[in-house]
């Protein structure tokens, strides 16, 4: 006889529900969340021999244990367990205990319904954490340069604009060293040159250019004291964003490595005509993972990359409606593959020059082709066989070259041939220097 778990987990404790296959109750209590808590958890199952613990998250700590202790975990969207609470609740009320309740009847009774956790190498959860703390540092990075643009708008606009953008180390070691309008008053054509060449700058401005824009923006009138306020500022929001932005340029290094030492790492790296695309790239892998067992289909893949529309049916209205339940991570790195190869690849760009005739704007139009280009990464996925343009059918079809004769078109395979020669050299190209390099 099977027996089934539910785990409402939280920050401090975790509410547990056991249950046999009749509905029978054999546990509900509470385990601490520290060392003890969890061994005393894992223990507790596997004396009651649970053979599946249904749960709200799909990774964290707890998870790790329980995979570690043998167990089979059933993930659960949070909406997925809203919604059949009111199967067992009319008042609508709602706690712990009881969401371990609905977690553990979902469990025995729904567990055909969706999908067991497959873990991932520890290769995959390496690049995964990787990447998910690199789109933080990214949003902090966004969040302190807002701030400090607002700041010099207040007072000094001058460095805005400067530089390609504001949060560059040329820009804020610019910053840092001359923080207000004040500490540029003896600021000379052959000084700015100096700092220029100190900091290597690569812009391709000269410095008399930079100058005479530095000289170009209005000045605040603000006070001796509120004008120390304002560089203070400046100073500390530079001081803060420095290291972020180093830690950004490493964290992608070290990203670039492991995609390169990883496994499925060109499968995705294939689908990339620039280099500098290989943060998408792991970032795909790190959100699909290496367990083809996880998307058994192309269809499910393109679910969970927020790329198939959500259908609203009845009676004779009939709408496609934008997926918000989706991995956004993964959802991200597709419209980036879409969006960038519409522009080189042929069939993408017929793909969304199709979809744009129909009447699409460029989001919907840009989740078309990345419909489409599920199918072929997950083919190319499950197959573990990087992308080839000339291998592409839908590729090939579209670059076919016919000749017309007497008893109908023929395709001319020398000239389809040479067609698609031309696409696949230019997709590989850049994809040959990052290799030699």
């Amino acid at each position: 006889m099977d027996n089934y778990a539910g785990v409402d987990w939280a920050s401090e404790k975790h509410d547990v529900v056991v249950q046999d296959e009749a509905g029978e109750e054999l546990l509900a209590a509470s385990f601490a969340h520290d060392e003890k808590g969890l061994r005393s958890l894992c223990r507790t199952l596997a004396r009651l021999k649970v053979t599946l613990v249904a749960i709200e998250r799909p990774d964290g700590l707890l998870v790790e244990r329980l995979l570690d202790a043998g167990l089979r975990l059933l993930p659960l969207h949070p909406n997925q367990v809203a919604a059949t609470r009111a199967r067992f609740r009319a008042a609508g009320g709602k706690s712990d205990r009881f969401d371990a309740f609905v977690l553990c009847e979902l469990a025995r009774t729904d567990h055909h319904r969706f999908r067991v956790l497959e873990p991932d190498s520890d290769q995959t959860k390496a690049l995964r954490a990787m990447t998910r703390a690199r789109e933080d540092l990214v949003q902090t990075r966004v969040a302190l340069t807002n701030q400090l643009r607002a700041e010099l708008e207040r007072f000094w606009p001058g460095p805005i604009g400067l530089f390609s953008d504001l949060d560059n180390l040329t820009s804020l070691a610019f910053l840092k060293r001359y923080p207000s309008p004040a500490d540029t008053h003896g600021l000379g054509e052959q000084r700015l040159q100096a700092f220029l060449t100190r900091h290597r700058y690569s812009g391709h401005k000269p410095a008399s250019e930079l100058l005479a824009k530095l000289r170009r923006a209005p000045e605040g009138r603000a006070g001796e004291l509120e004008g120390q306020a304002h560089r203070a500022i400046v100073l500390s929001l530079v001081a803060a964003l420095e290291p972020i932005v180093a830690q950004i340029k490493q964290l992608e290094r070290q990203i670039a490595t492991a995609i390169r030492e990883h496994p499925d790492g060109e499968i995705f790296t294939s689908l990339f005509r620039s280099p500098r695309s290989v943060i998408t790239a792991a970032t795909m892998l790190a959100e699909m993972g290496d367990c083809r067992a996880r998307y058994p289909t192309r269809d499910a893949l393109a679910g969970d990359a927020g790329q198939a529309a959500v259908a609203l049916e009845s009676g004779k209205r009939k709408v496609a409606c934008f997926r918000w339940a989706c991995n956004k991570r993964l959802r991200d790195a597709f419209d980036t593959l879409a969006d960038s190869s519409r522009h080189h690849n042929p069939w993408a760009a017929d793909h969304y020059a199709r979809a744009i005739g129909r009447g699409h704007d460029h989001p919907r139009a840009t989740r078309t082709l990345g419909r489409a280009w599920c199918r072929v990464v997950w083919s190319c996925w499950q197959t573990r066989t990087p992308y080839d343009a000339a291998r592409h059918r839908a590729l090939q079809q579209h670059m076919l070259v016919t000749v017309p004769t007497p008893s109908g078109p023929v395709p001319d395979t020398a000239a389809t041939q040479r067609m698609l020669g031309v696409a696949v050299t230019r997709q590989g190209r850049p994809q040959a220097r990052a290799q030699r390099a």
